[in-house]
């Protein structure tokens, strides 16, 4: 498996977005292997105990060793796709340039992306930076820039913390008698292991069944498409392609009833919101000049 952080990428991938820019290799950083992911339970709980701060608020750090424990989980679920590494760094690389452009370059790990084996057409992203697509969504996207719009569309859930609003609303709503126990202890470090790595389990199994079995609050699903137009337009892809790739979800929804059809709204429904937002964007069409590209990593 490989899980190669975008950001490492993003000077040499800027460069073929316009036309008659030169293509090059760079040198990846090595590859990450799924321990890297599993190995949060035992060896970060340190980390994440360390990264609540006295004010109850939901740290960087904190963001990040829950949503790699999140990651990990989710791969119980799924198969890293190996088959076509160049594929996952293609991926990484079109997640770079939307990250360079956008309000949030740099998160405390970086951003990675991963292609799960599965013909399911679903995407998530983790609060840590970690966006999954599946394989069948990169197969129905049908060009470079709708796999940007989806990846955008994920880039955008990490910037507007709708994981960490998860966790927030958990907090608030968890028996106040008991939970608030718990967080004067974990506040100040007198909490039992079990007691902290039971809360910490407990709100990584919240944020996998929000990704993976029930999806974002509509609103949030909203706000994610109108962030994402942003993002694509910042970075030189064409914002209409975010339109383009949901018709492509509305029209595989008979053939695909899980997947994005069980966690997100009616792509018509999203695409209505979407078309609202569409004008404030003007960018020159050059989604020809990356169509050799687009071929090239994927048949």
């Amino acid at each position: 498996m490989r899980i190669v952080p975008c950001i490492t990428l993003c000077f040499m991938v800027l460069l073929p977005l316009t036309p008659g820019a030169a293509h090059g290799k760079q040198d990846l950083q090595p590859d990450r292997d799924l321990q890297f992911l599993q190995e949060d339970l035992d060896s970060g709980f340190a980390q994440m105990d360390h990264a609540f701060d006295q004010e109850g608020e939901i740290s960087p750090e904190e963001t990040y060793y829950l949503g790699r424990a999140v990651a990990a989980n989710i791969l119980e679920h799924y198969t890293p796709y190996g088959q076509n590494p160049g594929l996952t760094d293609y991926l990484n690389q079109i997640c770079g340039a939307l990250v360079l452009s956008s309000p949030k370059p740099f998160i405390f790990n970086g951003y990675h992306v991963l292609i799960l084996d599965s013909p399911e057409i679903n995407a998530f992203a983790t609060s840590g930076g970690h966006i999954f697509v599946t394989l069948g969504l990169v197969e129905a996207a049908g060009s470079e820039d709708a796999l940007a719009a989806v990846i955008a569309h994920e880039i955008a859930h990490i910037h507007l913390q709708h994981g960490v609003e998860l966790i927030q609303n958990l907090r608030l709503t968890q028996d106040l008698s008991a939970f608030g126990d718990r967080a004067i202890d974990i506040a100040t470090r007198e909490a039992s292991l079990e007691a902290r790595r039971n809360r910490f389990a407990g709100e990584v199994r919240e944020m996998v069944n929000a990704l993976v079995v029930h999806g974002y609050a509509q609103a949030q699903e909203f706000e994610a498409d109108s962030q994402a137009l942003a993002l694509l337009a910042a970075a030189g892809y064409e914002p209409v392609s975010l339109i383009e790739v949901l018709q492509v979800l509305e029209t595989t929804q008979g053939s695909h009833p899980g997947g994005f059809n069980k966690t997100h709204p009616a792509p018509a429904l999203r695409r209505a919101k979407a078309e609202q937002s569409l004008g404030n964007y003007s960018v020159p069409d050059t989604r020809s000049f990356r169509l050799p590209r687009y071929i090239q990593h994927t048949e």
